[in-house]
């Protein structure tokens, strides 16, 4: 880890060098400024300096320490405006190093501005998208939410019994949210596989926040037609009630039948987020209920 950090961090000071390098250029050749070898050395020196000093400042900010004095929210969005005073800091040093105006840089650099504006306009949009996320705070570190967009679409499944849930499938991803910087929103998906999304992405989707205590459930059972159904819905409302995981008496109905069977859905209000440990439970009753109920028929016939 510590050798792929070295290796990002020598290829951005390259790139940095090279960037420096073809502005120079294009802005001798434009006759915008009269600059040396030297000073552009050390224009190039300062964009480094700049830019690995504001990066110290901004990992100490996201440091435990401050993460846990201040909350991680409030550490994220501190080392984003650290890292955007840092970088016009660095900016107007190098401006001033290379002795640009305003006037020449507004009057003689629009070919430079177009090019150079064009070329970084997914970059710009990221940042402001950071921006917006940390002023509007539409969730927080260490949420689960589930992201859609129309950038990232997925297949859904055709699984019948799933569309008996009311956990509609949604084309997105969910995951507990671990990082906000000035670039990406970091999630953790419930795979355990970290995803890093752009936030030009993140303000233009639809964000589902899963932090409420208790979710809707709809769990779809199969019963023989030799148990009779009031019987059986009445005792499962009692075993359901005795788990201490519903909100509120669960509503149990029929919803279609066969010849043999009949179907029967467990819908209401559950506390947790995720909705398998639930339903696990309330199958497992259900599975229980149905041994005993045709173990005690076949004792008495």
């Amino acid at each position: 880890m510590q050798t792929r950090k070295l290796l990002a961090f020598i290829v951005i000071v390259i790139a940095v060098i090279a960037l420096t390098a073809v502005i120079v250029y294009v802005f001798r050749e434009n006759h915008i400024i009269k600059l040396n070898i030297a000073t552009a050395i050390y224009a190039a020196l300062t964009v480094i300096g700049g830019f690995v000093i504001t990066n110290i400042i901004a990992r100490t900010l996201k440091s435990r320490e401050v993460v846990n004095a201040i909350g991680p929210t409030a550490a994220e969005g501190l080392a984003i405006a650290i890292q955007i005073i840092g970088y016009s800091i660095t900016a107007i040093a190098v401006l001033s190093l290379i002795k640009v105006g305003v006037t020449s840089i507004i009057f003689g650099g629009t070919v430079t501005g177009l090019v150079l504006g064009y070329a970084a306009q997914n970059t710009l949009s990221n940042i402001f998208g950071g921006l917006v996320v940390l002023i509007s705070r539409p969730f927080s570190i260490g949420d689960r939410i589930t992201i859609t967009t129309w950038q990232y679409g997925l297949i859904a499944p055709t699984y019948p019994p799933k569309y008996f849930s009311t956990d509609f499938l949604i084309p997105g991803f969910t995951g507990v949210v671990t990082d906000i910087s000035l670039m990406y929103t970091t999630i953790v998906t419930d795979d355990n596989v970290p995803l890093k999304i752009p936030n030009s992405i993140i303000v233009q989707a639809a964000v589902f926040l899963h932090n409420e205590e208790y979710r809707k459930v709809r769990t779809r059972y199969e019963i023989p037609k030799s148990i009779e159904p009031d019987m059986f819905i009445n005792e499962a409302k009692r075993r359901i009630q005795e788990l201490k995981i519903a909100v509120k008496e669960p509503e149990i109905r029929i919803i279609e039948t066969t010849l043999t069977t009949y179907v029967i859905v467990v819908d209401g209000l559950f506390y947790g987020q995720y909705e398998e440990p639930i339903r696990d439970k309330i199958l497992r009753t259900l599975i229980d209920l149905q041994n005993k109920i045709t173990q005690t028929q076949q004792q008495k016939s």
